[in-house]
């Protein structure tokens, strides 16, 4: 297997409507997995997997536990594997801590940190029962440095890259990989979101001037390329590593 062959496995992308989780999904769909997409944007996800040609998406919010839980299971059933979980779902609350208020904390840990916990304690069974599996999480260069203005949002990356260090090790002899990407700036939903007006593609450009070294933001299929990778047996001997994909943001 190579990072470009995926053929018989099944591969379960959350925050596949839209995104890094959609890029990532297109890409483990042309490398021939099966796709199952989990969003609770049911008309996005619905139209991604048209697109690659998927089953039918899992509809639902990742901060539910009992949704987590079944939307495993669920794919398990269908499919009769789990072979890749990628933790793509994610939220963002632009503001600092006073401006977080107990609903916006609980949101963004909700999502960000408690939705990857329990899809990852759900998919584990499975993939230590098939004796190997792999785990890719969505990090974010937040998670290692911080930045003013979104205080929920970076602590709970830092959470997710400590996590993923512990589930790697953990699980490192039952032959499960766990790994992060950690993006810098990519041009997604995401980025506008949370904002008083959405920003033009000159604003874009003068926050890629500001703060980027590649003075460009980056495309969500630049992401999922790594995603790929990191969940293929080209990567097999990593685990527990936070992959920054920041064209150079973190090297300074």
């Amino acid at each position: 297997m190579t990072s470009t062959d995926f053929a018989g496995r099944v591969v379960l992308v959350t925050g596949g409507a839209s995104g890094m989780g959609a890029a990532s999904a297109r890409r483990f769909a042309a490398a021939g997995a099966t796709v199952v997409l989990l969003d609770r944007n049911a008309d996005g996800a619905a139209a991604v997997a048209a697109e690659i040609g998927g089953p039918e998406p899992l509809v639902g919010d990742v901060s539910d536990s009992a949704f987590c839980g079944e939307a495993v299971e669920a794919t398990v059933a269908r499919h009769g594997r789990i072979d890749v979980l990628v933790n793509a779902a994610g939220t963002i609350h632009r503001a600092d801590s006073l401006g977080t208020d107990d609903a916006d904390w609980r949101r963004v840990m909700g999502v960000n940190v408690d939705g990857m916990f329990w899809l990852c304690r759900a998919a584990l069974p499975h993939m230590i029962e098939a004796g190997r599996g792999a785990i890719v999480n969505f990090g974010s260069i937040w998670g290692g440095v911080g930045s003013a203005g979104s205080t929920a949002y970076c602590v709970s990356k830092g959470a997710v890259h400590q996590l993923t260090r512990a589930l790697a090790l953990d699980h490192v002899e039952q032959g499960i990989r766990v790994n992060a990407v950690a993006p810098g700036e990519v041009n997604t939903p995401m980025l506008a979101s949370e904002r008083a007006a959405p920003p033009s593609a000159e604003d874009l450009q003068a926050l890629a001037d500001a703060t980027i070294p590649m003075k460009r933001l980056a495309d969500p299929d630049e992401i999922a390329a790594v995603v790929v990778f990191l969940a293929s047996d080209d990567a097999s001997y990593m685990t527990g590593e936070i992959v920054h994909v920041d064209a150079g943001y973190t090297a300074r």
